[in-house]
């Protein structure tokens, strides 16, 4: 029976060790956090248990219902009629539609046209190498026009990516693009999905699943070095001692890698320092009174430093109040990064105020601030070539964080398909 340590128990740690135990190995999964899941960890919001930083489900996310039906769960998928705002000018749109893009003031015909088209290609197109080595800035700019570009991506891409805004691979967005726009019941209606009870329902099932078959689980247990013996894999130290291992899957972010496996070659320690990524901070509104009637709103206004507003009671039914993220996304060299959570909260509610001017702070009822250092891969153009190998140098030591989804986003089908696949792998390790 091969030992197999798994470094992480976000999703796609916990898939990878859900899947090594249904191949029989004796698995162990470390994790420094207090609490498993990761990026879809939940909290305590007064009383409702909701994700630190929001999650969706579209209908192209296959390996989540695979999984949701091994463990039993599938009936806890729900589908929503949902729709996406535009906020430009004062004014709050209704946006993500054939009709509402004809409708947008201030943009010319021609402009809304090659827009559409735009879009419809992305839907249609199946691969995506043609677009690896162009930059989206490029690539918006060529199909739609400077004005197009300039009116709706430059400030999203501005207020995420800052000093990389303007290369960032044009593959990366067009499957963003096509993901939610294969996620519809018809040209004129979107249609997301949720777990019911939010992501930590399927982390508990995973977390049920792995003990009942004999995985364990160690909490507060950071990885402080992968122990190599002749370019072989033999396990980690954590907690003070030594965990013997014929195989170790790591899932934690790659900038943490240098420094947990120091025996790796030079050359690869170099491939993981040249991926950079970008932080997340979500402050975390509970409020009286609905912000807008959208699950999303995208934001192009001059004086409002962040790309849009993730208004998740309308997705997910959370009761009669209103849950919204307010996303920054930033290097974490960026001086907003380290601003005091009161700062913040100040300035996210003062963007929801000019959304929904109605709003008083007699609406708040409990804000959180949330923060992660390694959010977000920065994805240049010509990105896939930098991605190393899952497969180290290292017999038996994988290694894959969320950049190893490229093109595709972050997200927790991705999460599963990884985590799985690499579980698979040890026995050719």
């Amino acid at each position: 029976m091969s030992r197999v340590i798994v470094i992480g128990a976000g999703v796609m740690g916990l898939a990878a060790a859900y899947q090594a135990l249904l191949d029989g190995c004796e698995v162990d999964v470390f994790e420094a956090s207090p609490v498993p899941g990761g990026m879809a960890a939940h909290f305590d919001f007064g009383g409702l248990s909701i994700e630190r930083f929001y999650h969706f489900v579209c209908r192209s996310d296959h390996p989540t219902f695979a999984l949701m039906s091994e463990l039993g769960i599938a009936d806890k998928l729900r589908w929503v009629e949902t729709s996406m705002g535009f906020f430009h000018q004062g004014r709050l749109h209704r946006w993500g539609d054939p009709i509402s893009l004809l409708k947008l003031p201030g943009i010319s015909l021609i402009g809304k046209l090659r827009y559409g088209f735009f879009v419809f290609l992305c839907l249609q197109r199946n691969h995506w190498p043609a677009l690896e080595h162009k930059s989206a800035r490029k690539w918006i700019t060529r199909y739609c026009g400077k004005e197009i570009y300039d009116r709706f991506w430059h400030p999203l891409l501005d207020f995420k990516y800052y000093e990389y805004a303007d290369n960032i691979s044009a593959a990366w967005i067009w499957t963003r693009i096509r993901r939610v726009g294969k996620s519809r019941k018809n040209i004129m209606q979107e249609e997301l999905g949720y777990i019911d009870g939010g992501s930590k329902t399927l982390v508990d099932a995973l977390l049920g699943e792995i003990e009942q078959r004999g995985g364990r689980l160690h909490l507060n247990a950071p990885v402080e070095r992968v122990a190599i013996e002749n370019d072989q894999v033999t396990g980690v130290n954590a907690l003070a001692k030594r965990f013997p291992a014929d195989a170790v899957i790591s899932t934690v972010p790659i900038p943490l890698i240098a420094g947990m496996v120091p025996d790796l070659p030079p050359q690869w320690k170099a491939r993981y320092s040249a991926i950079h990524s970008i932080g997340v901070i979500c402050v975390i509104f509970k409020l009286k009174r609905s912000v807008s009637p959208h699950f999303w709103v995208n934001i192009s206004e001059a004086g409002i430093e962040i790309p849009g507003i993730i208004e998740f009671s309308n997705l997910r039914n959370v009761g009669d109040n209103s849950i919204l993220y307010v996303p920054y996304y930033m290097p974490v060299t960026n001086a907003k990064f380290s601003l005091p959570d009161d700062r913040l909260r100040e300035e996210a509610f003062s963007c929801l105020q000019q959304i929904n001017p109605a709003l008083t702070r007699d609406d708040i009822m409990d804000v959180r601030v949330g923060r992660l250092k390694h959010g977000q891969p920065v994805c240049e153009p010509g990105f896939a070539a930098k991605i190393p190998p899952i497969q180290t140098p290292i017999h038996g030591l994988q290694v894959a964080d969320t950049c190893f989804y490229y093109p595709e986003d972050r997200g927790i089908a991705e999460s599963v398909q990884m985590g799985r696949n690499m579980a698979r792998s040890v026995e050719s390790t």
